[in-house]
């Protein structure tokens, strides 16, 4: 064995956690092998927070039918590649966090719930792992009977994630729903999401639960930045012929392009270091 021999492996191995973000078995195999161990990092939400790459449309090539549209969860694993472990130090002592995200468009918490993702990831979480939950924008949703949750049951589904999530000795944080591009008044962005933003926050207060205020913070952020560049930046707005999965442009103010979504995950990785160094202590 050559003195290169070691990197390769090295190298190997984080090509195969990288591809491996929706393989629980790959995963656990892959850290065994390599006496490795791994915090995991569970995404469960919407289309905002999904990941649209991989698996996500079987058969589909996301460049051709989807891009640019990116949840900020498809853009939150390089916060936590090796060089960025240091900053987190001495709180998350394992030797890699891996991203995975199960969030899926046009999910509610209870349809999450109904078709078997939470069950997905529950089998899966172990001591120490996290779960960062982020509903309410299909739940909200009266227009659509087959996703919308009463107020009521959206802090029961809440409940119960967070509750098993304890049970398997992992971390619930619960977040808000992220901002949509509307309404602006006076060159503020405003909360789109009603009762749902204050009932996710009276959740993790009542359970005693980290949370990440993102709509506020992303309200703010938005709007420091402006209605115009927040428009043709941000969110999916973009005229016709620019991408070739949108012909015929795109006037979406709830989606991001790659530029929103990194902003969005830079938010909440700032608030993640906040909460697992308060935790910690």
């Amino acid at each position: 064995m050559n003195n290169k021999t070691p990197h390769i492996v090295s190298f190997l191995f984080v090509v195969l956690l990288l591809s491996s973000c929706h393989s629980q078995n790959s995963l656990q195999k892959a850290s065994a092998k390599h006496n490795k161990k791994i915090t995991c990092i569970y995404l469960i939400g919407d289309s905002t927070m999904a990941d649209y790459t991989g698996d996500y449309e079987p058969g589909k090539d996301y460049m051709k039918v989807r891009y640019p549209i990116t949840g900020w969860g498809q853009v939150f694993q390089p916060f936590f590649v090796k060089d960025s472990l240091k900053f987190l130090q001495p709180f998350i002592t394992t030797d890699s966090v891996m991203i995975i995200d199960r969030a899926h468009g046009g999910r509610s918490t209870r349809t999450f719930f109904q078709e078997g993702r939470w069950r997905y990831v529950y089998e899966y979480l172990k001591p120490g792992d996290y779960v960062m939950m982020q509903f309410g924008h299909n739940d909200s949703s009266e227009k659509h009977p087959e996703r919308f949750v009463n107020i009521q049951g959206y802090k029961e589904f809440l409940r119960l994630f967070a509750t098993q999530t304890k049970q398997k000795g992992a971390n619930p944080v619960i977040i808000t729903p992220v901002a949509r591009n509307y309404p602006w008044k006076d060159g503020k962005l405003e909360n789109a999401h009603g009762e749902y933003w204050q009932a996710a926050i009276d959740v993790a207060k009542e359970m005693n639960i980290p949370l990440i205020d993102l709509n506020k913070l992303s309200m703010e952020y938005f709007t420091h930045k402006g209605q115009d560049y927040t428009t043709s930046h941000y969110f999916m707005n973009f005229p016709e012929n620019t991408y070739e999965a949108y012909p015929k442009g795109q006037k979406d103010n709830t989606h991001f392009q790659p530029e929103g979504a990194k902003a969005v995950a830079s938010i909440v990785y700032q608030e993640f270091k906040k909460i697992i160094t308060t935790q910690k202590k």
